[in-house]
């Protein structure tokens, strides 16, 4: 029953689409209507207002480390149903249709409460592709294959699955971006409004 609990409560947290409303209390309506159609703070970016893609990605990670947190009153294993929900919450939020975003922040957000190192590693992978190619989906798919490789070696056993499952899921999640990189089609990271 803590399980099931600690699942819903990290569900119900992830699935709260702060991107679509910090964009909305804002003035630039629906973000799901421009760039990507994504509700993450990279598509927020693409407003041209970098306080708000910044207070969108804090808010995503916050309620990854929320849900950890609130899973862990519960023990170890209620963390890291709290922190899959949590992702999935944002990944497919209900209130949304279940169509919402890629999970990036909002993972990195249930790293950091769960394993800083592997969070670091992850962080810094993703800045350094980032800043090499400027494409936020390429560094997301590099940092989420290299955590998964890596988490064996700096965490235990049910957290490296854990990180398995949700880093499979990003990269799922990328199907569309993985095509246009592919085609030479992908959107890369601006600081100018689109």
């Amino acid at each position: 029953m803590d399980l099931i609990v600690a699942a819903l409560i990290g569900y119900a947290l992830g699935s709260i689409p702060f991107g679509l409303i910090v964009s909305r209390l804002a003035g630039y309506g629906d973000i799901r209507a421009i760039g990507s159609g994504n509700i993450g703070a990279t598509n927020v970016l693409r407003t041209g207002n970098k306080g708000l893609a910044a207070l969108t990605l804090l808010l995503d990670l916050g309620k990854g480390a929320a849900a950890v947190a609130v899973g862990w009153h519960w023990g170890g294993r209620a963390a890291l149903a709290a922190g899959l929900c949590a992702v999935l919450g944002h990944m497919f939020p209900v209130w949304l249709g279940f169509r919402g975003g890629k999970g990036v922040a909002t993972a990195f957000g249930v790293l950091a409460a769960l394993a800083w190192p592997l969070a670091l590693v992850a962080a810094l992978i993703w800045l350094v592709v980032a800043a090499a190619f400027r494409y936020s989906s390429l560094a997301a798919l590099v940092a989420a294959a290299i955590s998964a490789a890596v988490a064996p070696f700096l965490v235990d056993a049910p957290t490296a699955v854990l990180v398995a499952i949700i880093e499979l899921l990003i990269i799922l999640r990328h199907h569309a971006n993985i095509r246009r990189l592919i085609a030479g089609r992908e959107h890369r990271i601006s600081f100018r409004k689109s």
